[in-house]
């Protein structure tokens, strides 16, 4: 770990270089670098390559930045989150900027990426609680500068709260284009899933039922909860069967039925393919 202090022409930076333990770095969300920055002449830099996401909040001043081949304009306020290895080039503006900033990595961070992307995640936009980027920023660079043996553990606790904001303030459901009073009713579906999971429920079914083309259910029903249809009502029948085989002693034949999954062998696929384990593996762990 290194604690640098740049008083240059160019800029004011503080920042700390960070090295996890390798146990943090096989296993957590672990920190790289994190920073402060006070711009003091115009300057741009530039990364490709690099085996690092970037998470920086724009305190003041403004900016640009060149990203995937699209140019976004920075502002006071405005977050980036970028997988940085892809080319990517960002500079202050004449209305110098101030930046507090982290690099880092982790073992699942591409697929939570990729899923930040999913649910309607940008390069950048206006953060909605900028403070509360702040404070993890802050949070985050002050824990990297204790000398707690629990360092790591903290890191991986605030990056971890870091994503769930940036995911939380990615979720735009109403960007995508209304078409009539149709969207209204996929609530409605999820909680005809919710209660009816027992049942055999395709989507032609559902689609019959609520008056809606099977396609654009299956798309809307995914951009409004983040997940398939089949997905969800997955997730509720297995939630269901974990329930029973932890706390009945109901056969898992019977269990499969109660759960919509009738035949036990399906059942026992399925279960796997969720859990990892099998039905009665699941209930002699627990």
């Amino acid at each position: 770990m290194t604690n640098a202090l740049f008083d240059g022409e160019t800029v004011h930076d503080s920042r700390i270089i960070y090295t996890p333990s390798p146990f943090a770095r096989a296993n957590l969300l672990h920190l790289q670098e994190v920073g402060r920055l006070q711009a003091r002449q115009p300057h741009e830099s530039r990364r490709q390559n690099l085996p690092s996401y970037l998470c920086f909040l724009v305190c003041k001043g403004s900016g640009e930045l060149e990203y995937d081949g699209a140019l976004h304009s920075l502002h006071e306020g405005d977050v980036v989150f970028l997988d940085c290895r892809r080319s990517y080039v960002h500079r202050t503006g004449s209305d110098l900027w101030q930046l507090q900033w982290v690099h880092f990595y982790g073992p699942n961070l591409s697929a939570i990426h990729k899923k930040y992307q999913e649910r309607g995640g940008r390069p950048c936009c206006q953060a909605k609680q900028p403070q509360a980027y702040a404070r993890l920023l802050d949070k985050l660079y002050q824990t990297a500068d204790s000398d707690s043996y629990l360092r790591d553990m903290y890191i991986n606790e605030h990056l971890s709260a870091l994503l769930t904001l940036l995911m939380e303030e990615s979720w735009q459901p109403g960007a995508i284009p209304r078409r009539g009073a149709k969207k209204q009713n996929l609530q409605q579906i999820k909680e005809y899933l919710d209660m009816n999971y027992s049942q055999k429920i395709t989507l032609d079914d559902l689609a019959e039922r609520f008056y809606l083309n099977k396609f654009y259910l299956t798309r809307v029903f995914k951009e409004q909860f983040g997940v398939s249809v089949n997905g969800y009502l997955t997730q509720i029948r297995i939630t269901h069967a974990k329930r029973q085989l932890r706390f009945t002693d109901a056969s898992i034949e019977k269990i499969g039925q109660e759960c919509g999954l009738c035949d036990a062998n399906y059942f026992s696929r399925v279960f796997r393919k969720v859990e990892g384990v099998s039905p009665g593996e699941y209930r002699r762990r627990w």
